[in-house]
């Protein structure tokens, strides 16, 4: 089964890795370094199905109902949502249990001041159909 793994940031992460605060870009290279080993070590399994992370929120735009008969679009960031989409992983593997330990392995990503250490991933199972969508 294919299960999707989602880590959340937010503008102000993105502001620190892109060098705005006091932590420069080459504090996160252990960061990257790290990333880069889970994702061959997912290839390497056989389990990586697709990785991506997102641009900065501040380039995002929210398209949402209908005013008069148009699609109301506001851009990013939004005030009201502090925590983000940052990015995913899509892996297919044994099972919750297994898909569960690969998210778990980023609980260990080193990150300047420990900017991540409060962080989390969601793990969601990936429906093949409607038959499957309340597995």
């Amino acid at each position: 089964m294919k299960y999707m793994i989602l880590t959340f940031g937010s503008q102000a992460d993105y502001d620190l890795m892109s060098g705005k605060g006091d932590v420069s870009p080459e504090d996160w290279a252990p960061m990257y370094q790290f990333m880069e080993n889970l994702n061959r070590e997912l290839t390497e399994s056989g389990e990586l199905v697709d990785t991506k992370a997102l641009v900065s929120p501040v380039h995002t735009r929210r398209v949402r109902g209908l005013e008069n008969g148009v699609p109301v679009v506001t851009d990013g960031p939004y005030a009201e949502t502090e925590e983000v989409l940052a990015g995913w992983w899509i892996v297919e593997c044994d099972g919750f249990d297994r898909a569960t330990e690969i998210a778990a392995k980023l609980s260990a990503c080193p990150s300047p001041g420990d900017v991540w250490a409060n962080g989390y991933a969601d793990v969601r199972p990936i429906a093949d159909g409607r038959d499957e969508l309340d597995l």
